[in-house]
């Protein structure tokens, strides 16, 4: 229950109708004589039934509350043209009738914490730097035009600069950053934040957001989520953004800090962020849907989730150097990645053992035309270890790591194709089978699977936690069966196998090799300038094997077309009718030759072949040749 009233004013601004009429309010139609006061008067005589009404602008209510700190006296705001950043703070109604009605209504009364930067009380926010945007007020009802130009303002400078933070529990953080945003409470009013989270008003925490994108590519995704998804939860905060909720936070940089609280600028070499608990018992304003419960259990514990924050290596080169497009990793990141690498490109007699065996398993899958076992072989095959360890080797110029891959690949090459040889030898079979054929026209799609496949295989090594998936690529890629088909062709004497086969080998290699490399460069494991030389071979060898690829992939489109146009066609030839159905487009020669079946229940004579070759040929706009199967149907009478 009130009983006693303290209205708390600058007494060099007062305008004597507007204070005459507040207290007239408050006495007619709250029945309370109110006690008018300075705010420079520090009040003495209060107590839990003393509610203290502050009719002042924001510097002043700073004021007051840093003479009244951890004085627990009931305090309402009422809102004037000046104190906008307290208002917004404590939900206050911008109507001083319902302010007032809030004010006297003991339900709405919450205990809350004081932020204090430098000793000065904080309402809003603290930003540090330049936060690019997480301090902009609420974009989703904004036009996407509006939107565009945000989005490319923000674009114009990125800078970083060094910061030393300690939390209350004297954990030492060093990175470099663009700049933070500190908060203490967050009321989702909608004004100048993204951070789509309710703090507590008494948990005795503030609540720091560090930007540091550390690439182009990651600062460009961070303004796309400011400028168009507009708000961010804690467990959504892109990774460019660090978070600390601590009581205490000291932040040092090298040199002076310009800082803005509650959007007053000031500048210092040493920023104290400090969290007074309990200070007042406030009454908030109706904007504040839910009274927050006051919870007497305390976490101690400070939440640190700074794991994408820049450091070492990373932190230096933002800060002296241009920031590049790509992240660039810390070594101590990835000493255990480059470790395995290094001992996958080793030759050993494991690699050897298991080249053996999956090479023996694909031969022998590829002679029994059976993808089953071709695809136990593709799993055992280790080729793909050293192709990743030389897209490593390539993408940081490592001349050891490429020359100790290319000699495993070499022998691994060579073990293949002897046992394949050899073992087609020893079958005394000279059928080629669909398994055999299928990997014998490589073409642009095949590359493609390759560049995917080397995507895949380089972001499933340098991610542990992913790495089982790697059997998924080899199994996609099948590096071991192309070469195994050309060990049968050596085997039979046959170029036309050696040179297909092989051709679909090369491909793989290298649009694995180059995809691989590609996708280190992007996970910031080498700068660009150490992989131009690797990447530029690469590219010459991968536009050479092309030109192959892209004809065969031009007579893959042809056969498709002709397929389709002369799929389940029946023709009448000298009143005889024929059902055809294509077999196989054969494009390998200069004049096309078609394998159909024909289905008639008469005999076709050589006149009637040689029209419906004729016919077909006008059909598809095209002299070929057709090899035909002919049937006899005969309907039993």
């Amino acid at each position: 229950m009130i009983k006693k009233v303290f209205l708390v004013i600058n007494e060099d601004k007062k305008e004597t109708t507007s204070l005459d009429e507040l207290t007239l309010l408050i006495k007619e139609h709250y029945k309370m004589e109110n006690i008018v006061v300075s705010y420079r008067d520090v009040l003495i005589d209060y107590n839990e039934t003393t509610l203290t009404l502050l009719y002042l602008c924001d510097k002043e209510i700073k004021f007051f509350f840093k003479n009244h700190l951890n004085s627990g006296m009931n305090i309402a705001i009422l809102p004037t043209k000046e104190n906008k950043n307290t208002i917004l703070s404590y939900g206050i109604s911008n109507d001083i009738h319902e302010a007032l009605d809030d004010g006297f209504n003991i339900d709405r009364f919450s205990i809350v914490d004081i932020l204090l930067c430098n000793d000065e009380p904080a309402f809003t926010n603290i930003i540090i730097g330049d936060v690019h945007g997480l301090n902009n007020t609420a974009l989703e009802n904004r036009n996407f035009l509006y939107k565009i130009k945000e989005f490319f303002s923000h674009l114009r400078n990125l800078s970083f600069k060094d910061y030393t933070l300690t939390t209350s529990k004297d954990q030492k953080i060093q990175t470099a950053s663009t700049g933070i945003m500190v908060l203490e409470h967050n009321v989702k009013l909608g004004h100048y934040n993204l951070i789509n989270e309710e703090f507590s008003l008494h948990d005795g925490k503030l609540n720091a957001f560090v930007l540091s994108p550390t690439s182009l590519l990651a600062y460009i995704y961070y303004l796309f989520l400011v400028s168009f998804y507009s708000r961010f939860s804690l467990s959504t905060l892109p990774k460019s953004i660090g978070l600390i909720k601590t009581s205490n936070l000291t932040i040092d940089s090298s040199t002076a800090m310009d800082f803005k609280i509650d959007g007053i600028l000031m500048s210092s070499k040493t920023i104290e962020l400090k969290i007074v608990k309990n200070t007042f018992n406030i009454t908030l304003g109706r904007n504040i849907k839910n009274i927050p419960q006051i919870n007497n259990m305390e976490d101690e514990k400070d939440t640190i989730k700074i794991e994408a924050l820049p450091k070492g290596e990373m932190k230096n080169a933002l800060i002296n150097e241009p920031v590049p497009f790509f992240k660039k990793a810390d070594e101590n990141d990835f000493k255990e990645l480059f470790l395995s690498l290094r001992q996958s490109a080793k030759l050993s007699s494991v690699f050897i053992v298991l080249m053996v065996l999956s090479t023996l398993l694909a031969t022998t899958g590829l002679f029994q035309n059976s993808a089953p076992v071709i695809i136990g072989a593709m799993i055992l095959a280790p080729l793909m270890a050293p192709i990743i360890s030389l897209s490593m080797g390539i993408v940081r110029d490592e001349n050891q790591l490429i020359t100790n891959s290319m000699k495993t690949l070499f022998y691994g090459i060579l073990t293949a194709l002897l046992f394949s040889c050899i073992l087609s030898y020893i079958i005394p079979l000279a059928v080629l089978t669909d398994e055999m054929r299928g990997r014998l026209n490589p073409n642009v799609l095949d590359l493609m699977v390759a560049i995917i496949s080397g995507i895949a295989g380089a972001y499933a090594n340098s991610k542990s936690e992913i790495a089982k998936s790697l059997a998924g690529v080899a199994i996609a890629v099948a590096l071991v069966p192309p070469l195994s088909v050309t060990g049968i062709g050596i085997a039979w004497g046959d170029f036309d196998i050696v040179y297909g086969s092989f051709l679909l080998f090369i491909t793989n290699l290298v649009g694995i090799t180059l995809a691989a490399s590609l996708t280190f460069l992007v996970l910031g494991y080498a700068p660009i300038h150490r992989a131009k030389k690797g990447l530029l071979y690469s590219f010459v060898i991968l536009a050479m094997i092309s030109i192959p690829l892209v004809i065969s992939f031009v007579k893959v489109i042809k056969q498709n077309n002709i397929l389709t146009q002369l799929s389940e066609q029946h023709y009448i030839i000298n009143n005889k009718n024929i059902d055809v159905d294509i077999l196989e487009v054969d494009l390998s020669k200069n004049i096309p030759t078609i394998f159909i079946q024909t289905k008639s229940s008469e005999v076709l004579k050589k006149e009637d072949l040689n029209l419906l070759n004729k016919k077909i040929s006008r059909q598809i706009d095209e002299n070929i040749l057709l090899n035909i199967d002919m049937r006899i149907v005969v309907q039993a009478k």
